[in-house]
């Protein structure tokens, strides 16, 4: 499996994943959630992109990436069962962290018609089970199945790109990636994200 932002995420340790997204999170202004056994931190850049962390409290993670514009959007499609299928292979207590929840921003419920129960969407399923990241073996099996290309139609490399696996994480190189170009941009929203970094450590 050769992808750069993959590499790159599995070589970062957890903690600092995990100090990544919450910078993130707040940069995007969304709540961060505690659920059952977990804690659910977001981005999204408000245009229907999203990728969505569970840190569950025993050091396994569950991320969900979303792209609307790609193939592996299931949800203009309302196909319940294609989309639970993406989460095969995925321990159970982590899919219930995404089973019969509310909705929300960046995760809308696709209901099953024969029981009612619900699952949230997501182009792309990845897990982490303490020591080592895997794609969900149901998303391995779709991308091969309809040859499709798993981390960009996933929703990954774009949902990824802006945590900087593999690279420096400052106020700088984050208000730089956010404001390419914008220069003066860049130089008033600097203050801000700085104390946004010194919360998080």
């Amino acid at each position: 499996m050769n992808n750069a932002i993959w590499d790159a995420l599995a070589a970062t340790p957890l903690p600092e994943v995990r100090r990544r997204a919450a910078v993130m999170d707040e940069l995007a202004e969304v709540a961060p959630v505690t659920v059952t056994g977990a804690r659910r931190l977001a981005w999204n850049d408000g245009g229907g992109q999203s990728a969505v962390w569970y840190f569950a409290e025993d050091g396994r993670v569950l991320l969900l990436t979303f792209d609307h514009e790609s193939d592996l959007n299931l949800y203009a499609e309302g196909d319940f069962a294609l989309q639970e299928s993406l989460y095969k292979g995925v321990p159970d207590d982590l899919v219930a962290l995404v089973r019969d929840r509310p909705e929300n921003y960046e995760s809308l419920n696709l209901t099953d018609p024969a029981t009612g129960r619900t699952i949230h969407y997501a182009g792309g399923v990845f897990w982490y089970d303490g020591t080592r990241w895997h794609v969900s073996d149901g998303l391995t099996d779709y991308c091969r199945r309809e040859d499709t290309d798993l981390f960009g139609e996933s929703g990954f490399d774009y949902c990824l790109d802006v945590y900087g696996f593999g690279e420096d994480f400052t106020p700088e190189t984050v208000v730089a990636h956010l404001y390419e170009g914008e220069d003066g941009e860049q130089e008033a929203e600097l203050p801000g994200v700085r104390e946004v970094f010194g919360r998080h450590g």
